[in-house]
């Protein structure tokens, strides 16, 4: 049998989340219509013989996040836990924390995700690579290609073309390495352990050295990467599939708009009764948009491509919307334009106003191009990037918004543009 860990982080992760972190934890954040770590769940839930799904991270247990695993159980018809970490323990840490609950019912393998990727998640074919390539003994990581100057902000795969061993692993390296990336998603076996153990004693026998006083902790707080992958390559114990599906990752509010273009574009095939049909009496849907059905739209909205409406979203007459995000309870009043923003739960933007971004794409000419995870300034400006408004957000009539970050709970009285609204 086998089973799924997703590493959700906690509350000090997702910085680069907010304003949207305030108000739900970024693994709950929807994008294309559903939590962003539903996409992994259900990925999971589709490959045979799995058993039990846990989720990791130091989050305190909220609301948003008990109502989410309730409802994501009775859906899957799987068990999903969340254990919580008494401190950020690391990407090796926490499921060696767990182990024992990860190897209850001994499982073959179990499947290790990051939260903050978005992909097609090929879990079948990692599985049957395995069974093909490994060994009880061999861990399997997913790779994909980037282009060379981006290649040095991820993990870098050094592979044997042949037998597709790594040979050589470099965490986010100073000069280039490799064109494989490290996509954040493995197969192991419960042999990891022995290896992550052998990290944690290491650790131990240092602090025992330096008696500090929080000790435990930090021998507890192991990188997978830098710690665990660099020493396995070249032992004949790891190995890379490379996977030619999409995958980008979700660092800030502007990827999350890029990966809910990817999931929306992903539905054609695997969700079709999730996009927006084009019907008499409703509004006019252009490429791929999701609309709840507790939404409120209007029959003369155009709306897409690349838009996601949540629950309780009211759209008034001729708003026009395009690759967006808008938040549950948000109402857009009659003639709104909304041009790559994410409009947060229950705000409102009032008639004729524009509120609009600039997205961070990917380059469009390379397709091994991914998101630059561009900073917030750059030479002391604000860099022009998606508009989001935090949650309960009200723009005047007749505005424009451009290139902004409005904070929660604003009510804003005239035009901004390339300004954080605090």
């Amino acid at each position: 049998m086998l089973k799924a860990v997703v590493l959700i982080g906690g509350p000090q992760k997702g910085t680069r989340f907010r304003p949207l972190s305030f108000e739900v934890p970024k693994p709950l954040f929807p994008v294309a219509g559903v939590p962003m770590i539903q996409h992994h769940i259900e990925a999971c839930t589709k490959v045979p013989n799995m058993k039990e799904i846990l989720l990791i991270g130091f989050y305190q247990p909220n609301e948003a996040l008990s109502r989410f695993l309730v409802s994501a159980q009775q859906e899957f018809k799987i068990p999903i836990r969340y254990l919580q970490e008494y401190a950020a323990l690391g990407t090796g840490g926490g499921i060696y924390h767990f182990r024992d609950q990860i190897l209850t019912g001994n499982p073959e393998a179990f499947f290790l995700l990051n939260a903050d990727v978005c992909s097609e998640f090929p879990l079948k074919e990692m599985l049957d690579f395995h069974r093909q390539h490994g060994s009880p003994e061999s861990f399997l990581m997913l790779g994909t290609t980037a282009n060379r100057k981006q290649s040095l902000n991820y993990g870098c795969i050094v592979a044997n073309p042949d037998t597709h061993e790594v040979l050589h692993y470099v965490e986010k390296p100073s000069t280039f390495v490799s064109e494989l990336i490290n996509c954040g998603i493995y197969l192991f076996t419960p042999a990891i352990f022995h290896h992550i153990g052998a990290v944690f004693q290491r650790n131990q026998q240092e602090l025992l050295l330096e008696e500090s006083t929080n000790g435990w902790q930090r021998a507890e707080a192991i990188r997978l990467e830098q710690d665990v992958f660099t020493a396995l390559a070249a032992q004949g114990r790891l190995f890379a599939y490379k996977t030619e599906g999409f995958w980008s990752q979700i660092k800030s509010a502007g990827s999350a708009i890029y990966a809910n273009r990817l999931y929306l574009s992903c539905y054609n095939q695997c969700h079709p009764e999730r996009l927006a049909q084009n019907h008499p009496g409703g509004p006019i849907i252009r490429g791929n948009v999701y609309i709840h059905p507790t939404a409120s739209v209007d029959a003369t909205a155009v709306l897409g491509p690349n838009v996601s409406i949540g629950k309780g979203v009211t759209i008034g007459a001729g708003v026009r919307v395009r690759e967006s995000i808008i938040l549950h309870g948000a109402s857009l009043q009659d003639h709104t334009c909304v041009l790559n923003s994410i409009v947060g739960w229950d705000s409102t933007i009032g008639r004729w106003a524009r509120v609009e971004g600039t997205p961070s794409d990917p380059n469009p000419n390379d397709p091994y191009a991914k998101i630059d995870s561009e900073t917030l300034f750059r030479d002391g400006r604000l860099t022009p990037s998606i508009t989001i408004l935090g949650c309960n957000v009200t723009i005047p009539a007749e505005v424009v918004i451009l290139n902004s970050i409005v904070l929660p709970h604003k009510e804003l009285s005239r035009s901004y543009k390339n300004q954080i609204i605090l």
